[in-house]
């Protein structure tokens, strides 16, 4: 995604009332992390899981949450995902940095990146694949996916190399 659609993302979700973007940083989504962070409203974590934690607990206490992550952070985040988020039905949007999307990205992505699809849905696990045409009804689909008491995925494809 461009620039101005992460920063128009984060700025859109904000103003729908997600108040907690809770995260381990991925350049995938640099963009959308250095506006929260511009803002005041980004909580940085150490790992997935204790972003997952921190958001669940905000969200039990009524207020909307975003989890950032790259899709290798995800991976390592699913016993926490399927043991806490899905079984006690926590309503949060996973915003998810797609490494491996590209054949030429890192050789330590590829794997993963080829099976995040799967994984998505062999988890049971809502997504949309964000793009500059598509951020808006996009998350539009996952605050209404939130608001019905359920979780879901946006993803962010990596599609260029640092």
């Amino acid at each position: 995604m461009k620039e101005i659609d992460q920063i128009k993302l984060f700025d859109f979700l904000l103003k729908h009332k997600v108040e907690n973007f809770i995260g381990v940083p991925d350049s995938t989504m640099k963009h959308f992390i250095n506006k929260g962070l511009k803002l005041k409203k980004i909580i940085i974590s150490t790992r997935e899981e204790e972003a997952i934690g921190i958001a669940t607990g905000m969200t039990l206490s009524g207020s909307k949450s975003l989890v950032f992550m790259q899709n290798a952070g995800f991976g390592n985040s699913i016993s926490t995902i399927t043991s806490l988020v899905q079984m006690y039905k926590i309503p949060l949007i996973f915003l998810i940095g797609w490494r491996g999307y590209l054949s030429s990205d890192a050789p330590e992505h590829l794997l993963l990146g080829k099976i995040q699809p799967d994984i998505l849905k062999l988890l049971g696990i809502k997504t949309k694949i964000l793009n500059s045409k598509n951020w808006k009804k996009s998350a539009q689909w996952a605050l209404k996916h939130t608001d019905n008491g359920n979780m879901c995925a946006l993803i962010i494809r990596r599609e260029f190399h640092d």
